[in-house]
């Protein structure tokens, strides 16, 4: 359990954060970003939460992916190290989960004929704008990924990979399932 007592330390005045393992980083850390854009993500989906009332069934795996992306972010902010021990991972479960739930979804959906432009309604709008930042947050991940002596977990890659693949699968299931998308039309303004 976390117990948050004090909300400000002003240990971070000097412009330092910590880790969840105590060690101290610049606030520009990529690992800080990593975990900052996947919290980032998180505060989008209980943005699109607000519009779901007459979809509680997509409500509820939002609410399983947000408990995900804490998790997510307490993998980050700590990293695995040789010798250290074990603190919460992510697991392929939970990227299997999104992965089934991709599928119950998807098998409601016409075949796409083009690309989507974000839009539709407001749910699926917001759902757009956490899939892109979702992708930010999977790109600073792989980047923090390929840096000598900052791991990051395989299984937390490949989450943000899926979890985008997702939203633009909500997306289009909330836009009547698929039959309100906005779909591009190439060189319609020339």
């Amino acid at each position: 359990m976390v117990v948050l007592n004090k909300i400000y330390t002003r240990t971070g005045d000097d412009g330092t954060t910590a880790l969840g393992s105590g060690e101290r980083r610049p606030k520009y850390d990529l690992r800080v970003s990593a975990y900052g854009t996947v919290d980032e993500t998180n505060a989008a989906i209980g943005v699109v939460r607000l519009h779901l009332a007459d979809n509680p069934a997509l409500d509820r795996m939002l609410g399983l992916i947000q408990n995900d992306l804490f998790d997510l972010g307490a993998d980050l902010a700590v990293p695995q190290r040789e010798g250290k021990a074990e603190r919460l991972r992510m697991l392929v479960s939970q990227v299997e989960r999104l992965e089934r739930d991709i599928d119950t979804l998807n098998a409601e959906l016409a075949p796409l004929t083009s690309f989507v432009l974000p839009g539709g309604t407001p749910a699926a709008a917001y759902l757009h704008l956490a899939r892109t930042i979702c992708r930010r947050a999977e790109r600073i991940m792989v980047e923090l990924a390929a840096r000598p002596d900052e791991p990051v977990s395989e299984a937390g890659i490949q989450y943000m990979n899926r979890l985008s693949d997702f939203l633009f699968v909500a997306s289009r299931f909330q836009n009547d399932k698929g039959a309100g998308d906005v779909l591009w039309v190439p060189g319609q303004n020339r």
